[in-house]
């Protein structure tokens, strides 16, 4: 299914001559005058390309972008400027624009734009069919709660545009698997996806395990030489779990290897370049721990160029049903059973329940549960205790 370009210019000459253009090369083409016009295509999800111009008759085009925000459908905006428009350039990326286009307008400029954008949509219908695949990993962190929609509307743009990604949340929240869902997201899908417990390594031998050594490089080193994660990363996702248990010595590493997207082994000299998207979590407060001197404030904010915040499960409780649907199934393939359901009685006491250890403790919940369970169906007494006393209570 080929996508629809919808082109929005006031300049009839010049809508047409896009339009036409497009159309002999086989689109399927859309043209609005206003921005009203345009607005009554996207609200009927009308378009998934939308070329913008920004001097509208009846207002800036770049609303159109803010009008959006809302929808579950975004079209990608390819966004014509004149010289001059720096401002409304700079609005314009901000706010989520694909790309710009300086008038007098390429055709060939504007149909690689076009190639870019379709390549996303395209990419976009997949990962909506994978999110209604019961196979669908991702699926564990797509709730229909408004703060799940928005947060997974981000993992996506932040797939698409490969920049570094900071994951914060309680523990058992899920962070790596919003991060595995970046991977599927994007371009590097079929790239690796190298994970580090930055907690449970040494500080002595981080290093060793981020960047590689060379042989013999300090005491204890193999005799050897050893790839560091970060180069077996090379092209995909390295995903840094607790990066707040990095040493002050270890950020600023760290910041200088992707600033610079290269690095040098322990004990070597040569430069290597790595292209590697970054992905970091905490379960801790990254700002108070700046305040106290614990954490690069260059480093936070290298980071966060996108700042996805996973809410607790108690804070989406409506989101219970659908995933304790999804964690039965996936547990009863992995573990062999066939428990079909759950009964009202045991989801009512889950939803009362407040979940501290999140979605980790909701998984062990079902499992524990399928153990104990010789019924079709999952009952209330099969549930862990503290559920059971916090519902009966």
């Amino acid at each position: 299914m080929s996508a629809t370009i919808l082109v929005v210019d006031d300049v009839d000459t010049a809508r047409e001559a896009i339009a036409d253009s497009l159309r002999k090369d086989g689109k399927e083409v859309l043209e609005a005058g206003t921005l009203k016009e345009a607005r009554s295509f996207l609200e009927i999800n009308k378009a998934d390309i939308c070329i913008l111009d920004i001097l509208l008759p009846d207002g800036n085009g770049l609303s159109l972008l803010d009008d959006v925000l809302h929808m579950a459908f975004q079209p990608k905006f390819i966004v014509i400027t004149a010289h001059g428009q720096i401002d409304y350039a700079v609005e314009a990326m901000k706010k989520g624009a694909l790309d710009l286009i300086t008038k007098p307008i390429d055709m060939k400029t504007l149909k690689n734009s076009i190639s870019r954008a379709e390549d996303l949509v395209a990419m976009r219908r997949e990962l909506e069919h994978l999110r209604h695949s019961h196979a669908a990993a991702t699926k564990f962190v797509i709730g229909e709660h408004p703060r799940m929609q928005a947060l997974i509307n981000l993992a996506q743009r932040a797939a698409e545009a490969s920049v570094s990604v900071l994951i914060t949340g309680e523990s058992g929240t899920g962070k790596e698997v919003i991060a595995n869902f970046i991977l599927q997201s994007g371009s590097r899908s079929q790239k690796p996806f190298i994970a580090i417990n930055c907690a449970a390594i040494a500080n002595t031998l981080l290093e060793s395990e981020l960047f590689g050594h060379e042989a013999n490089a300090f005491t204890g080193a193999s005799n050897k030489r050893k790839n560091g994660l970060m180069e077996v990363a090379d092209g995909g996702i390295l995903f840094l779990d607790e990066i707040s248990s990095m040493p002050m010595d270890m950020q600023a590493k760290l910041l200088r290897a992707i600033e610079e997207r290269a690095f040098r082994r322990v004990g070597g000299t040569t430069l290597i370049r790595v292209d590697v998207q970054i992905i970091a979590a905490s379960n801790r407060n990254l700002k108070e721990m700046i305040k106290n001197g614990e954490f690069r404030e260059d480093l936070y904010y290298r980071l966060k160029v996108v700042d996805l915040d996973i809410p607790p499960l108690r804070k989406r409780k409506s989101d219970i049903p659908e995933l304790v649907g999804m964690l039965l199934q996936q547990s009863n393939m992995n573990m062999g059973t066939n428990i079909a359901d759950i009964t009202p009685r045991a989801l009512e006491a889950m939803m009362n329940y407040d979940w501290p250890g999140n979605i980790r403790e909701l998984r062990n919940a079902i499992e524990r549960a399928i153990i104990f369970c010789d019924d079709p169906a999952i009952d209330i007494h099969h549930l862990p205790a503290e559920i059971i006393e916090q519902y009966s209570g």
